[in-house]
């Protein structure tokens, strides 16, 4: 069997979690931390980085750094994974879901500003598959209506929308370090990114439980103590140290990936022009970091038929996400605002290919005899 993923691994992250245990210091922020928090804040840029132990964690700091409250609203795709939503109804928001574009299955900027109330509260735009939703109308609307933008770029790191690093054009945002992603800190992981540098000071209190023990550790004040609500939000050293091993190699990482993408594209490109499927659309102003690979097919029932016909050629691939607007936990804390004209219709038909850093040619090969088999 073809697995669909295998978590990233370049053969170096085994020296660094062996000198952090040697290091005594396992906790976390500890030399590790350290390191991965300037490459990401010269790399990305952004005002701070801070590591968390997941994506989820990470917009839960947002979450309470932009104070939402019982009855306040947030804006969101429907077509994102369940944790995007969680974070802010963990706090009392309601979720107003929006439709997606069919084309990059993103947000769609155009149907947003109705969504808006005068109890909005921040919008979150969900970069799938890596690829940028349109931040300028979003920053726009956000300007306008004063609302904050808080990028779940999970899926996003080392993309880019126009000239800026996905992540860095919000006034927040949060990246993932899953074992499914481009990058891991060891099968689980997240970062929050600060663009606005008012939440920095508080960012590091809810990080570190609520105290002020960051600024105890600059010598900035003389003793640290429970300042601000937070929680326990640090990834221990030995997920940084793993993280390290793999920003070593992260161009050689999102090289490898967007070939193995690239191969993908033009092989399969031939059953698009026959109008069987549909593959990834990336628009001009933005360059993809390839996180996944996915097809199309007519609806829902040709979709399953294709996965099953793949299993018995042992190629694993799998749908995504089912939207959270039709689940019994959206129902409850959310709304779809406007018609669901593609969020669900689009969700049915795609179907992720099998996609990892180091997958070998006759895998990628295997996986277009298998579908071009199927519609054959």
């Amino acid at each position: 069997m073809i697995p669909f993923n295998k978590p990233p691994y370049t053969g170096r992250e085994n020296e660094h979690i062996l000198t952090a245990l040697a290091s005594g210091k396992l906790s976390g922020d500890g030399a590790y931390t350290a390191k991965c928090h300037e490459w990401f804040e010269h790399r990305l840029p952004c005002h701070k980085a801070l590591l968390t132990p997941s994506c989820t964690q990470a917009l839960e700091i947002a979450a309470l750094l932009i104070d939402i409250k019982p009855g306040d609203e947030v804006i969101m795709p429907s077509y994102t994974f369940v944790s995007t939503a969680n974070a802010f109804v963990l706090r009392g928001a309601k979720i107003v879901f929006v439709d997606i574009r069919p084309d990059t299955m993103n947000i769609d900027e155009n149907k947003i500003e109705a969504a808006i109330t005068n109890k909005t509260k921040a919008i979150v735009p969900v970069h799938y598959a890596g690829v940028g939703c349109d931040m300028k109308k979003i920053m726009s609307l956000a300007d306008r209506y004063s609302l904050f933008v808080i990028e779940d770029a999970a899926q996003g790191m080392m993309s880019r929308y126009e000239d800026k690093m996905l992540g860095t054009i919000g006034h927040l945002a949060a990246y993932s370090f899953h074992e499914t992603k481009n990058y891991t800190s060891g099968g689980e992981g997240g970062l929050l990114i600060i663009n606005d540098l008012s939440f920095k000071e508080r960012a590091e209190i809810i990080r570190e439980k609520g105290t002020n023990r960051s600024l105890f550790f600059r010598g900035m004040v003389d003793k640290y103590s429970w300042v601000d609500i937070g929680s326990s939000y640090l990834p221990s050293e030995l997920q940084a140290a793993y993280l390290w091993g793999q920003l070593e190699e992260s161009d050689n990482i999102n090289n490898n990936r967007r070939s193995i993408w690239e191969k993908y594209y033009s092989r399969l490109y031939h059953l698009k022009k026959k109008d069987f499927i549909d593959l990834p659309f990336v628009p001009d102003n933005c360059v993809h970091n390839a996180h996944m690979f996915y097809v199309k097919a007519k609806d829902l029932e040709e979709r399953d038929a294709l996965i099953k016909h793949l299993k018995d050629n042992g190629i694993a691939a799998v749908f995504h996400y089912v939207p959270l607007h039709t689940a019994k936990a959206g129902v409850v804390y959310g709304r779809f605002e406007g018609c669901d004209e593609f969020t669900t219709k689009e969700s049915e038909r795609l179907l992720r290919l099998p996609m990892w850093y180091g997958m070998p040619d006759e895998f990628v090969e295997k996986t277009v005899v298998g579908i071009t088999d199927f519609y054959h």
